[in-house]
């Protein structure tokens, strides 16, 4: 086995010499960095070929069976006295059989060694009938040589994987790193150029909205626009980009089963009764039924049946999907059921299970989802990732009385693509829900936070604005329509 060490500066080009010198079917032994070079161990193929079988000419490739049969002689035995001679009877002719195969009358010795002149007979004493056979040849271990080179093969791949792993964090670093300062000395140098995109982002900014789709919708602005007209026009897109219930026939009118999903505290319970009391005015009682699944809290469900003890509405209690199922199939004449589930953590594995069951009830629910104004825009938007499931029919927006900006709320609209049906501003039932008004919102978004915007100094953009990466590869900007 003759095994090679190539040396060169890069692994493409040791991996040449490799090729070069012992052709494209070469063996890689093993392949590691060596005092800023690298070094590949390898073997020629002809040589594993030669090691996985013998050579011919070896006596190991052609073993000569030794099936010679030592024929006694008269000498180990005692002379006995010849017997009379008796008359020898007439000779017979052979069979026919022996007749014509008379290779069958040779000895055996013979079928071997045809070729080879007979040996003196030796007495065969018990020296020789004892002498040891020939040493035997030791046997080439394959399943050690298999395993030898699988363990130099992983080995090889472990270290080219490790490093070219290693090769790759470095160049995304490299990458980030360059994005990074590019876009902080571009920012810097359109914040000079171009004031009026610098006053847009800082209003976005203070109205509660993200720096991602405040950068994106600066980036998109007309060219010779000043910073009002600038500002109108980003009101526009953001109207445009927000999805709405034009009235409330798709829900009073059509009817269905609706579900009220959301976390712990989002006002789930008392928008149902809100809706409650709508379809109550509009069909009256006997055409609404009401269900509850909060078992967990104490008192949950007995303020939904305070609420549907006013409006004269029966108020049904599951605990799982089965029980749901039944009270489903009970009440499928009515004209529209709401569901008042149980509020969790968007964190919490039980969300997957409560989609689950309104997904498998056997009726069509139409989730929707509450989402509270006073929320962070990350914590919205992992409440949307958690309660997505196939498809959310849409959103209400409530405790918006309590929230001191609502341009985080609209971000989550604009980028998850969600219908928003009614805004709710208070406790009273039926009076704080209300249908949503895009210009309203969007209008009220900048109102709300306009004293806020001198907190954000110019020197502080390109610093936020270089943190950003690239904001091609966000697929939620993506579908941000601009016209």
């Amino acid at each position: 086995m003759n095994v090679k060490k190539f040396t060169a500066a890069t692994s493409r080009e040791a991996l040449r010499k490799v090729r070069e010198a012992l052709g494209p079917d070469a063996v890689i032994l093993s392949n590691r960095p060596v005092d800023g070079v690298v070094e590949i161990l390898a073997l020629d193929n002809d040589d594993v070929a030669s090691l996985a079988s013998p050579a011919p000419e070896s006596e190991m490739a052609a073993p000569r069976p030794n099936l010679r049969i030592q024929e006694p002689t008269f000498d180990d035995f005692e002379p006995a006295p010849a017997p009379a001679p008796a008359p020898r009877p007439a000779a017979r002719p052979a069979p026919r059989a022996f007749q014509e195969a008379p290779a069958a009358r040779q000895p055996m010795n013979s079928l071997y060694d045809m070729d080879e002149p007979a040996a003196p007979a030796v007495a065969p004493t018990y020296a020789n009938r004892r002498a040891p056979q020939a040493a035997d040849v030791p046997a080439f271990d394959m399943a050690a040589m298999t395993a030898m080179m699988s363990a130099a093969i992983a080995q090889a791949k472990e270290s080219a994987a490790a490093e070219m792993h290693g090769m790759m964090n470095e160049i995304r670093a490299m990458r980030g790193m360059m994005e990074s300062q590019l876009a902080e000395l571009s920012w810097g140098t359109t914040q000079q150029r171009e004031p009026q995109k610098a006053a847009v982002l800082r209003e976005m900014l203070a109205a509660g909205f993200s720096a991602s789709l405040s950068r994106y919708l600066v980036d998109k602005l007309p060219a010779g626009k000043d910073a009002a007209e600038s500002l109108r026009w980003v009101k526009t897109v953001l109207a445009r980009n927000i999805t709405t219930m034009a009235d409330e026939d798709a829900i009073l009118d059509r009817g269905g089963v609706f579900a009220l999903v959301g976390p712990t505290g989002v006002g789930k319970t008392t928008t149902t009764a809100k809706l409650a009391a709508r379809c109550v005015m509009r069909h009256g009682p006997e055409k609404l039924a009401l269900i509850t699944t909060d078992a967990y809290r104490i008192g949950g469900h007995e303020q939904l049946r305070i609420y549907g003890k006013i409006l004269g509405v029966m108020v049904h209690s599951v605990k799982d999907e089965a029980d749901l199922r039944i009270a489903l199939k009970e009440l499928r004449n009515k004209h529209t059921v709401l569901i008042d589930t149980i509020g969790m953590s968007q964190r919490d594995q039980m969300v997957t299970e409560q989609v689950a069951m309104l997904t498998e009830s056997g009726a069509d629910v139409k989730r929707l989802l509450c989402l509270n104004s006073t929320s962070t825009n990350e914590t919205l938007n992992e409440v949307v990732r958690a309660y997505q499931g196939s498809g959310l029919a849409g959103c209400i927006m409530t405790k918006m009385d309590e929230a001191a900006s609502i341009g985080n709320v609209l971000d989550v609209l604009v980028r998850q693509k969600l219908n928003l049906f009614y805004i709710s501003n208070g406790q009273r039932v039926p009076e704080d829900l209300h249908l949503a008004d895009r210009a309203m919102l969007v209008d009220r978004a900048f109102r709300t936070r306009r004293d806020a915007a001198a907190q954000f100094a110019d020197a502080d953009l390109p610093l936020m604005m270089s943190g950003l990466g690239n904001l091609n590869n966000d697929r939620s900007l993506r579908e941000v329509y601009v016209g």
